[in-house]
């Protein structure tokens, strides 16, 4: 028989043999299961069948065991005479299973709990089955050919797809890239063999003789991967395990643990304290390989998502920003609060619209970068004091600018402070300019109820409406330059003290006459 025919060989008798550990290890399971039940319920009169169930369960195990650990290494035709009595000797743990199964069912009657009765029924299920494989199981004592040991049904495996995939040539595997590894031990000879063999495989190797050592490098520089000792004198493994994965700036180098302890408490014991693999002297140099390989794959992923996460997340803060820039904060909280019509009627809000004088003259002498660096410098410091007075921008039109007070949250002030912020507006523009003139303003404020609420889907405009936002505009049209125009609605609106001089009373379009003052 060729290597690869009995590779497939091997392959296909395991798999056969697996499958028939499954339901004798499910016999046993259950058998311990049913033990339980009937010791807590008081059925004594159960527990001397259940238990000759189990001795019949444990024989089981072990025979169907002893094949998986020896098939591989079985030659062809070990005989006639062992396979009969292998078959004699599955037959008779399984006979005993399936009688004494079925005596505790009629001794039981309907005095059982339901699901002692589902057990048993389980158990018994499991045990025919096997019992119709016993010639395949014993099949596998004398070596099968490889069509013999395939199964009938559609449950059998690709076993030359397996070799070709295990067994393939290393230049078509995937290309290895090397790592930053720090090997902990304090033998030496040790950290010799493993600082050689890794270099040899392409690593960058740093050592350390003890816990300690380990910790002062790990404080110094960085790492892909941690070999660590678990028996070293000054601090074991388990306790630098446990420092590393307390801090979160070290938690996430991967950390295999290395030891002539091959105890599963030890192991288990480490994988809980955080290690990512376990291996045990001495190594296997493939298995070693294949390993460190694998884990710093999943390093090199993981590197990968934190650096995907932290792009993901800085882009979400600068849309927040960019939205929070647009929007108030309380619509854009209610906007997260999945709200998707915001729209509020407020009773009282003061209103204000600034203009610059004499624009269109001044936009057509001016080239057009001087022209939008200057709007962008004026626009820009009414933006900073609007949130120095706690009032709410609400857009630019052309070469106007529109604020309000009192939304999106209502406020007792608000007149007095939309007035302070068209003072302050102006006296910004009283500043010298480089490279010309600076503008001049005109600013109305008129105070009443409006409606205001969020259009658009793509862009979105948190805008005001109303008659209020209506006479504000006409106020700023119909002002004077670097004043501060207001109505007597304002006026009535204020709680500080400011100097008003009386102007006129407006005759507007529809609305009527509205006295006005300026704020000196």
């Amino acid at each position: 028989m060729s290597v690869g025919n009995e590779f497939q060989r091997q392959a296909l008798a395991t798999h056969v043999a697996q499958r028939m550990a499954g339901p004798a290890q499910a016999i046993l399971g259950f058998q311990e299961l049913l033990h339980e039940q009937a010791r807590d319920l008081g059925l004594v009169d159960l527990l001397a069948d259940l238990e000759r169930i189990g001795a019949a369960a444990r024989q089981l195990n072990g025979l169907i065991g002893g094949l998986l650990d020896d098939q591989a290494s079985c030659p062809e035709g070990a005989g006639a005479e062992a396979e009969s009595q292998l078959r004699h000797d599955l037959r008779t743990p399984l006979n005993a299973i399936i009688g004494y199964s079925e005596m505790i069912l009629e001794e039981a009657g309907d005095l059982q709990p339901r699901t002692l009765k589902e057990d048993l029924g389980v158990i018994l299920a499991a045990a025919a089955e096997l019992l119709k494989q016993v010639d395949a199981i014993a099949g596998l004592s004398r070596g099968g050919t490889i069509e013999a040991l395939q199964p009938r049904d559609q449950t059998g495996i690709d076993a030359a797809a397996l070799e070709r995939l295990l067994f393939k040539d290393e230049r078509d595997a995937w290309p290895v890239q090397g790592g930053r590894v720090l090997v902990v031990d304090d033998v030496a000879s040790n950290r010799d063999l493993l600082s050689r063999r890794l270099r040899r495989e392409g690593h960058r190797v740093v050592t350390a003789d003890s816990g300690r050592s380990a910790l002062a490098n790990l404080a110094e520089d960085e790492f892909d991967l941690i070999l660590l000792d678990i028996l070293m004198p000054d601090m074991n493994g388990v306790e630098v395990l446990s420092r590393l994965k307390a801090e979160n700036r070290r938690r996430h180098i991967p950390v295999i643990m290395i030891s002539g302890l091959n105890e599963v408490a030890a192991v288990a014991r480490c994988i809980e304290a955080g290690a990512d693999d376990y291996l045990t002297k001495p190594f296997n140099p493939v298995l070693l390989r294949a390993r460190i390989n694998s884990t710093l794959e999943k390093k090199r992923w993981h590197d990968r998502e934190h650096r995907y996460l932290e792009q993901i997340e800085a882009e979400k803060r600068r849309a927040d920003s960019l939205i929070h820039a647009i929007l108030p904060d309380q619509i854009v909280a209610r906007l997260k609060g999945g709200e998707e019509i915001i729209a509020d009627r407020f009773e009282e809000v003061s209103i204000l619209f600034a203009d610059i004088v004499g624009f269109s003259p001044i936009a057509a002498r001016l080239q057009p970068s001087d022209l939008v660096r200057r709007l962008d410098r004026m626009f820009s410091t009414f933006d900073l004091l609007t949130e120095q007075h706690g009032v709410e921008k609400i857009k630019t039109i052309g070469d106007a600018y529109m604020a309000a007070c009192g939304i999106p949250e209502p406020s007792v002030d608000h007149a007095d402070r939309i007035v302070a912020l068209g003072k302050a507006m102006l006296a910004s523009l009283q500043e010298p300019v480089s490279g010309g003139d600076g503008f001049r303003v005109r600013i109305g404020v008129h105070t009443g109820p409006v409606v205001a609420g969020l259009i658009g889907r793509l862009r979105f405009v948190y805008d005001v409406w109303g008659e209020t936002v209506n006479i504000a505009s006409r106020l700023e049209s119909q002002g004077v330059p670097d004043n501060v125009q207001i109505s007597e609605a304002t006026r009535r609106a204020l709680h500080g003290r400011w100097t008003l001089e009386p102007r006129c009373a407006l005759d507007l379009k529809g609305i009527g006459k509205i006295e006005t003052y300026l704020v000196r």
